[in-house]
């Protein structure tokens, strides 16, 4: 019955640039706090906050976790968490795209 302010909005994330950046490895996928949290190894290309993951959907990368510590981006061969804005739902071992914002 009229308009919540607090309720959260369902947006869809849309990809604009055409070209991956990097990819990513799924090893481990939970859920915290109503976001998803995916954890793996970055496989190719640099990572930072704001990049988009596609797989069979899309999301917004909220923020990059290393050894339990916040970080700005995260390289080639490192093992992250990834919080994601959105669900995208993705499988272990599946290999995921990155783009950039």
């Amino acid at each position: 019955m009229g308009f919540n302010v607090f309720k959260k909005r369902k947006k869809e994330v849309q990809i604009f640039s055409r070209r991956a950046v990097g990819k990513f490895k799924v090893e481990r996928v939970f859920e915290i706090l109503g976001r998803e949290v995916v954890v793996g190894e970055v496989i190719e290309g640099v990572i930072y906050s704001g990049y988009k993951l596609k797989g069979k959907g899309a999301a917004l990368i909220r923020e990059i976790q290393k050894e339990r510590q916040k970080v700005d981006f995260a390289l080639e061969c490192d093992k992250v968490a990834l919080v994601l804005e959105g669900k995208i739902n993705p499988k272990v071992g599946e290999v995921l795209e990155v783009y950039q914002s």
